[in-house]
């Protein structure tokens, strides 16, 4: 019970100073500041991370400070918030943007640059690209892929999606499309599925070379190494062609035209609505309508997974690991091992874990095609037995050296004594310092996306980028990983207590 009022009152805290954050009272929209491409000088812009609008905006807006955002979501936030001065995005998604913020956004008449999108695939792979080259003039010939852009672009756009040819064959395979469904008209999550332009056209394309197309949603700065590694066949996201994106993968001929245009804070101001005027409204369109709250509940359930098997392996791996190094500081022996063991240790707790598993994905498995859960497994495993390895040997060097004698005395050899004896001491030392790795490993976790895997974090992200609401998905992630944690913290707790009365009996 008292647990359940800590949970509560820490909630209403939460929500209490982030109303007061978001402005509940009604603070204004900061004042605009950008009236023009001229205006931009000196300013400072948000851009989604690896797009042509954060490329050009670096190399053509003087003396601009260039801000980098996963998601275009997010920069809007920062706009409206006044941390930016301009959003430079494409038109199409930025028209989403403004519709969506109540007249407190607009978009300069002026374009900032007229780009084409074409297809990323694989530099080898020539002949997939002629394949996809001739599906692409097929389509234009016959008007098929005019109509799929109509059916998302402009005052008539109905939102159908296209309908894949049943009687097209299927006998050449699968085609993995790598995109990031955080780019409407082009691509967004739509009832558990990545939907638009780009999808449809895929899907069209597919029916002409008699494929299965398969999408991956992932993070937009990931697709092209996805690309490049061989994870997906081709890249489809609103991509535009680039010298640097030349020199890692190969495009198709163009399939849409869009413009970059620049998104800046209305110039009649406004107020922000705070938190709590609409707060039914609001919690309806987050989490029930198109009951987006399978999307947290999918999310955890791979979080979980993930968490479960990645501490397993963790701590097998650390005891080991543990065992090996304590063994030689005593002893002397297992030089090599302990060498091999300090070296693993060095490099994983000297690197993020989000770039140990971007490596093990993009680089050591780059030619083989492993679910990308076992990867995640295998990267989060690896990385926590580095941390445990460490918390036991630090137990097991606790233990005082007139044990191993005591062990030595009844006929014990040395790996008797430290199995039966010195790691049952040591595991009772270190286990609140253990419960702490596993909850840190349960948070690590979050990084997943980045390797299209749709963990609880991720499905925060889908809901934002629905509902283009901030806060409330944000929190239901937290609040999630708080009970979690809570729970873990509660379980622990009551072992050591178990333990504790033991050794008083």
């Amino acid at each position: 019970m008292k647990k359940i009022v800590f949970v509560l009152t820490a909630l209403l805290m939460l929500l209490g100073t982030a109303g007061l954050l978001t402005g509940c009272g009604g603070d204004s929209i900061p004042e605009n500041t950008v009236h023009s491409i001229a205006d931009l000088a000196g300013k400072t812009i948000g851009s989604q991370l690896g797009t042509t609008g954060y490329i050009y905006a670096e190399e053509e807006v003087e003396g601009a400070t260039v801000e980098p955002y996963n998601k275009g979501a997010d920069a809007i936030q920062a706009l409206k918030q006044g941390k930016l001065d301009a959003v430079i995005i494409d038109n199409q998604p930025a028209q989403e943007f403004v519709t969506r913020n109540d007249g407190t956004l607009r978009i300069l008449e002026e374009p900032f640059v007229e780009e084409e999108y074409a297809i990323a695939y694989q530099k080898e792979n020539t002949a997939l690209g002629e394949k996809l080259d001739a599906a692409l003039t097929e389509l234009k010939e016959e008007g098929t892929l005019e109509v799929i852009l109509s059916h998302w672009i402009g005052d008539e756009a109905d939102k159908v999606s296209y309908m894949p040819d049943e009687n097209a064959s299927r006998e050449n395979g699968t085609l993995v499309m790598a995109t990031n469904a955080e780019f409407p008209p082009y691509e967004s999550m739509e009832n558990g599925k990545v939907v638009g332009i780009d999808v449809d056209m895929m899907q069209a394309v597919c029916d002409k070379l008699g494929m299965t197309l398969e999408v991956e949603n992932m993070e937009f700065d990931s697709i092209i190494a996805a690309v490049q590694s061989g994870k997906a066949d081709v890249g489809v996201a609103g991509m535009t062609v680039t010298p640097d994106r030349e020199k890692n993968v190969s495009f198709t001929q163009g399939y849409a035209i869009a413009t970059q245009v620049v998104i800046v804070r209305s110039d009649e101001g406004g107020a922000q609505a705070g938190f709590f005027q609409n707060i039914g409204e609001k919690l309806h369109s987050t989490f029930v309508e198109n009951d987006r709250w399978i999307y947290l509940v999918d999310g955890l359930k791979t979080t979980l997974i993930i968490t479960f098997f990645a501490v397993i392996l963790g701590m097998v791996l650390g005891f080991m690991i543990a065992i090996v190094r304590a063994t030689h500081d005593k002893t002397g022996k297992l030089k090599l091992c302990n060498l091999l063991a300090k070296l693993y240790l060095t490099v994983i707790r000297g690197t993020p874990v989000v770039v140990q598993l971007l490596i093990i994905y993009f680089v050591i498995f780059a030619s083989v095609n492993v679910d990308k859960t076992v990867v995640a497994v295998l990267a989060f495993g690896l990385n926590s037995a580095a941390y445990v390895a460490e918390i036991v040997r630090s137990g097991i060097m606790a233990i005082d050296n007139g044990q191993f004698e005591a062990g030595a005395s009844l006929g014990l050899n040395y790996p008797r004594t430290m199995v039966s004896i010195v790691l049952p001491q040591a595991c009772k030392n270190v286990l609140p310092a253990l419960a702490n790795e596993c909850i840190v490993l349960l948070k690590e976790t979050s990084v997943a996306g980045y390797i299209a895997i749709a963990d609880l974090t991720k499905g925060g992200d889908i809901i934002r980028s629905q509902t283009y609401e901030a806060f409330l998905p944000l929190i239901a992630v937290a609040l999630i990983y708080l009970v979690m944690v809570l729970v873990l913290s509660t379980l622990v707790n009551r072992l050591e207590r178990r333990l504790a009365k033991h050794d008083r009996g």
